[in-house]
């Protein structure tokens, strides 16, 4: 699950995984809500549902999911990371759903749960972490948990879709590809598209899946400019470390009035995936 490259990405909790530090995840999370709350609401879940949220991290799904399964629902959710696991508790401690909810530390590589539990699983911006063995294992692992005929959704990043503007528009996806040509975190960002076959290899039917586009236009807002402004500039200088060509200079400064994010006609996208399978 951890490769050797993940700490030149930066933002890494106790796991050591790349971009996983609350820092970076939940401004990630306020700039892009109105698109991670359609994924999540387009899945299906039912009040009354017991559903897993794997690989939850600081729980920012976990409000809406209490909505979703009702008073009546239940919650069950995990992650790799402790500190993760404290902040998801803690976030829900107060939450006025009332719903039951149980938080806890584990891998979703061997999840502690028994065959048939879940009415539906969610696995939201977590596979990018695995290898293609750990994925197969994973979806297995999903598909074991969920009762039959219970959903299993999950929802990923699609680098192929990153572009940032005023620059080069190929500038990001370029970065993400030529990093690729040697295993590691940028070839698992550009598999997102590839997800609905790995849930029908797992056993999953009537799978379904559809690509997001998240768009920000200027001016961003305050969240979409600390996450996509330190996020570039985390890939600028990993970029010229590695020797990859462009123009990386205006991205290495977040805070520059000369920020291409900063510029009035500033934009940036990035593509997210979601697929849908059946137990």
């Amino acid at each position: 699950m951890l490769t050797r490259d993940h700490a030149a990405w930066g933002y890494t909790t106790s796991t050591g995984l790349a971009f996983t530090h609350e820092d970076i995840v939940d401004p990630h999370f306020e700039a892009c809500a109105a698109y991670y709350q359609d994924a999540l609401d387009d899945v299906g879940i039912r009040p009354g549902w017991h559903v897993l949220d794997a690989g939850c991290g600081s729980g920012a799904f976990l409000p809406r999911l209490a909505e979703l399964v009702g008073p009546q629902g239940k919650i069950s959710a995990l992650d790799l990371a402790e500190e993760n696991a404290v902040r998801a508790a803690v976030r829900m401690r107060d939450h006025p759903a009332r719903v039951r909810c149980e938080i806890r530390r584990g891998s979703i590589l061997d999840l502690p749960y028994p065959d048939d539990m879940f009415d539906a699983v969610w696995c939201a911006n977590t596979t990018q972490y695995l290898d293609d063995g750990e994925l197969a294992r994973t979806l297995a692992e999903l598909r074991r948990v969920t009762k039959p005929g219970g959903l299993v959704a999950v929802k990923d990043v699609d680098g192929t879709l990153s572009t940032v503007r005023p620059a080069d528009p190929f500038l990001i996806t370029d970065f993400f590809r030529m990093s690729a040509e040697s295993s590691g975190y940028a070839r698992q960002l550009l598999r997102g598209r590839e997800l609905y076959r790995r849930l029908r290899a797992a056993g999953l039917s009537s799978v379904r899946q559809r690509t997001i586009l998240m768009e920000h236009h200027a001016p961003l807002t305050p969240a979409a400019l600390r996450f996509y402004g330190n996020a570039c500039a985390r890939f600028a200088a990993q970029a010229r470390r590695q020797g990859i060509p462009g123009d990386w200079a205006p991205f290495l400064d977040p805070g520059h009035p000369a920020h291409p994010l900063r510029d009035p006609d500033g934009y940036i996208s990035e593509g997210n995936v979601i697929a849908i399978g059946t137990a």
